[in-house]
């Protein structure tokens, strides 16, 4: 089979993986929902909000601990690193922990998303698919993408944003020939949970009509929309790391889920995933979207319920960061959703009741598009997830004008995404800047060479005469009894002498030159290229950050696993 065909089918094939694998969480999750809440019916009952988030949370930690034994959590980040570190491979239990872990997690209301998840899932299937059929990096790359593509279309019925979450947010350095299996996959996965799960859009709404007049409105929405996304990505960023610092982790849930819980228990619209408060904005039905509350009176003050959603909003980043920090698995893509609509109506509620005119089921929309384009860094994906999702496409411009504002502003304070802050800051991100992107897949180790021979440090020119005679180098690194590296000989400083056997006896050090310029054996890529700039040598020595010796690094080396890395990216 001609291998352009080859990649179509296994993309198809990944594309049903993908549908089924979103389609089963989606199910599982309601099913855990309607088992432990569906048979809530008064605001009495909302007491086990308290205990059920803290029971799925420890439940999945149990599971990752002792059966998956891996950390699985941060699915869109997983995805990043595997692309920029591992060749693309994602072990198999991928395909599938993901799926169980966030279900419990999320169905015993866990304040997570599905869609990372999803997105790891939809990935290790393409991954592993790829690998399976003896495919090459680039390959086993783009099936992974199809993959996460695959996923994100599945789980929201929107197979335009499936492709372009994967082009802004994982994948670089793509033509045009490579999207279509991209959107094969996205496609068939969404075809097959149009199949197994209705032609309904995912979140039901009762639009109103755009207005010319509002775009200043939205605009300075934008704006909001931007900072708010600030504040999104740096406390959770921030409070994650800060619970995770808590060593014992038993502990560690305990204080998550006494947090989580106690949270829930005030604002019952924390609890999972929250989409069924978001579909009740979207409708109007703001009474109804508070939930089992036990402050039912509080909301005859009008001020009063714009006032509860806009603390949901400030709590939603703990309760997503307690559930992901306390051993629960899930991700901050459906927050993100959640948030920016509630932020939305809160906005919209506010004007109003000071005078203005605004519509507030469309702010909930395009707050959901504003928040997302800040968080992920995605302005397309944002736009054309939330028409594809509401049907709004009525409200496209509204969208790209909040969106974009929100996605400029963000960039003045954060150049990063909140899935590639953290590998930002190893080194490991891989971007749309092709040279940059080869010299991160590029790793010291692939073009270190150790087949230099040494001589000891207290030796003789008559000493090093023997090593030359045998050896295939003209450099020779002198080390210590503990293979330390003292300094380096050039084959070039001794020719003169060493054809006279009177020299023979002549110490090393007279013909040692130091090290200025060191390579440390876990410097990234760039580091490296910036000591050859800077020392104007063609080789320089590698060691351990403690001295040791390991081998040298030639630029000539670099340059020729650049070119077969380059190649074997290039998706033409």
């Amino acid at each position: 089979m001609p291998e352009t065909r080859e990649i179509l089918l296994l993309a198809f094939i990944v594309g049903l993986g993908s549908g089924l694998a979103a389609t089963l969480l989606v199910k599982a999750i309601h099913l855990v929902q309607w088992v432990l809440v569906g048979w809530f019916k008064t605001p009495s009952e909302s007491w086990l909000y308290l205990v059920y988030p803290g029971v799925g949370m420890l439940i999945a930690y149990l599971i990752v601990r002792f059966v998956v034994k891996d950390n699985i959590g941060h699915g869109v980040t997983k995805v990043l690193l595997a692309i920029s570190r591992y060749d693309s491979k994602i072990k198999p239990h991928n395909t599938w922990s993901s799926i169980l872990t966030s279900a419990i997690t999320i169905g015993f209301g866990g304040s997570v998303g599905a869609e990372a998840p999803i997105v790891y899932t939809g990935a290790a299937i393409g991954s592993n698919i790829g690998r399976k059929a003896g495919l090459s990096y680039k390959h086993v790359t783009l099936l992974l993408g199809c993959g996460a593509a695959g996923a994100i279309a599945g789980i929201f019925k929107a197979p335009m944003a499936g492709v372009l979450f994967t082009l802004e947010i994982l994948m670089f350095n793509m033509s045009m020939t490579s999207i279509l299996p991209l959107v094969l996959s996205s496609v068939t996965s969404t075809t097959v949970t149009y199949l197994l799960m209705g032609d309904a859009v995912a979140f039901d709404n009762t639009l109103t009509p755009f207005k010319m007049g509002n775009i200043p409105f939205y605009v300075l929405f934008g704006i909001v929309c931007g900072f708010a996304s600030l504040y999104f990505t740096r406390i959770t960023l921030f409070t994650e790391d800060k619970v995770k610092a808590i060593s014992n982790p038993f502990r560690r849930w305990a204080i998550c889920a006494i947090g989580l819980g106690i949270m829930i228990f005030i604002f019952p619209p924390l609890y999972g995933e929250g989409y069924g408060t978001l579909t009740d904005l979207l409708n109007d039905n703001d009474m109804h979207s508070v939930g089992s509350t036990i402050f039912p009176f509080l909301f005859e003050n009008k001020w009063f319920l714009p006032t509860f959603f806009a603390l949901v909003f400030l709590f939603k980043v703990f309760s997503m960061s307690f559930t992901n920090a306390g051993g629960g698995v899930g991700g901050t893509f459906g927050p993100t959703l959640f948030m920016g609509g509630i932020f939305g109506f809160v906005v919209a509620r506010y004007s109003n009741l000071l005078g203005l005119d605004l519509p507030e089921t469309n702010f909930v929309l395009v707050g959901m598009a504003g928040l997302m384009a800040g968080v992920m860094q995605a302005p397309m994906t944002a736009i054309f997830l939330i028409a594809e999702i509401t049907g709004g496409y009525t409200l496209l411009m509204p969208l790209i004008i909040t969106s974009a504002i929100s996605y400029a502003t963000i960039r003045i304070f954060e150049p990063y995404s909140i899935y590639t802050k953290r590998i930002a800051k190893k080194g490991y991100l891989l971007t749309h800047d092709s040279d940059k992107a080869v010299l991160t897949l590029l790793k010291l180790g692939d073009v270190m060479e150790s087949n230099f021979t040494s001589v000891e440090e207290g030796g003789t020119l008559g000493n090093l005469v023997k090593v030359i005679s045998r050896s295939t180098r003209d450099i020779y690194p002198v080390l210590d009894e503990n293979r330390n590296l003292k300094g380096i000989i050039r084959l070039v400083d001794v020719k003169a002498d060493m054809f006279n056997p009177e020299k023979y006896n002549e110490p090393l050090a007279s013909y040692m030159e130091t090290a200025d310029t060191l390579v440390y054996d876990d410097d990234r890529m760039e580091e490296v290229i910036h000591k050859f700039e800077q020392s104007g040598a063609w080789n320089l020595p590698v060691v351990s950050r403690d001295g040791l010796y390991r081998g040298f690094v030639s630029k000539s080396h670099i340059f020729f696993a650049y070119r077969e890395r380059l190649q074997q990216v290039s998706h033409d």
